[in-house]
């Protein structure tokens, strides 16, 4: 989403919008909703944080806890 480079599904991460408005991590790639897929190059995902393209993406405002997730698990790769 932020470097625009292209990977493997399975090398991205997979945020997803739920039909009911949810936001969440998919680390199965299969749940039901809108996806954004993120590399997980701690610098891609510092410029999604910062730039809240997220945001932009799914039309909302996500969460402080899903960018906290996704830094725990992933940011520090």
């Amino acid at each position: 989403m932020a470097c625009h480079q292209m990977k493997d599904k399975r090398e991205l991460i997979r945020v997803v919008k739920s039909p009911e408005g949810g936001v969440f991590i998919d680390p199965t790639g299969k749940k039901n909703g809108r996806g954004a897929y993120l590399c997980k190059d701690p610098a891609c995902f510092a410029r999604v944080r910062s730039s809240k393209l997220l945001n932009r993406e799914f039309k909302t405002e996500i969460p402080a806890e899903i960018y906290e997730q996704l830094e725990e698990q992933y940011g520090g790769e």
